[in-house]
């Protein structure tokens, strides 16, 4: 039975895209198999997985209104091991669309739970705010990975985010967890990094993952090419953190602390 795990933050710019698309592709490069599915309008996964995300039958948005199956809505072995479900600006109309449906919260979870069995991991890229896509996606997690960027706000929100995540538990899905928080932008020339990390630790009940994901040049440029890391730059390290990512999530991750950096 796969995990199925949601890539969340409310915060724009914090690696949840990029993150999104080179742990999955580094999972599939470990043999598992995976999908991602792409809960964002802005659709970077489905294009930073070289998908145009204007090009497809089937999306998201036709899974969430009934209009297809998930099944129908996949793009299989896009990469050997890595299937998507993608996503196009045409989801941000799904939100107005889903008012007054019974039970909305639930489309995805049902939806997911007929491919259970194809895929041993599940990674769901949120968007950047804390709407009915982003409750979907939590109703339908076993759990959540936070990425943080390393800079001064990079707690902000959080709190909220927490909040919601408890809300979920609390009435949609009590089995959700946060199963680590991954510092990602980390650039090891400065002291601020740093000092981003060891506040974060010193103040976030959270677990945390030993990896830490560096600003690196390679990593930025991949998405342009319709590549994950591992296969545009594989000696890259950007392409050696997300394989020590995925290590750790297959291991089941976070280590609960101050280890680690």
């Amino acid at each position: 039975m796969g995990r199925v795990i949601a890539i969340a933050n409310q915060k724009g710019g914090v690696g949840k895209s990029t993150t999104t698309i080179n742990l999955g592709s580094c999972l599939a490069e470990m043999g598992k198999r995976v999908l991602v599915i792409d809960i964002d309008p802005q659709g970077n996964t489905t294009s930073g997985l070289g998908i145009d995300k204007n090009g497809s039958e089937n999306t998201l948005y036709e899974l969430l209104l009934g209009e297809a199956d998930i099944r129908e809505c996949i793009l299989p072995e896009i990469q050997q091991s890595l299937s998507l479900i993608p996503s196009n600006m045409e989801l941000a109309g799904a939100e107005i669309e889903l008012i007054g449906i019974e039970n909305k919260e639930y489309i995805l979870r049902e939806a997911v739970k007929e491919i259970h069995d194809d895929f041993d991991f599940m990674i769901m890229d949120c968007p950047p705010s804390l709407s009915m896509l982003t409750i979907n996606a939590m109703t339908a997690a076993d759990s959540i990975i936070v990425p943080i960027q390393c800079e001064y706000y990079a707690l902000e929100g959080l709190s909220q985010l927490v909040h919601t995540i408890q809300l979920v538990q609390d009435r949609l899905n009590p089995r959700l967890e946060i199963e680590g928080v991954v510092f990602t932008m980390y650039d090891a020339r400065t002291n601020l990094s740093l000092e981003v990390v060891e506040n974060v630790k010193d103040n976030l009940k959270q677990n945390i993952y030993k990896t830490i994901i560096p600003r690196n040049v390679r990593l930025a440029e991949a998405p342009s090419h319709g590549m994950p890391i591992n296969i545009y730059d594989a000696r890259s390290a950007g392409a050696e953190s997300y394989r020590l990512l995925a290590e750790e999530v297959i291991n089941k991750g976070g280590n609960g602390g101050k280890d680690g950096c």
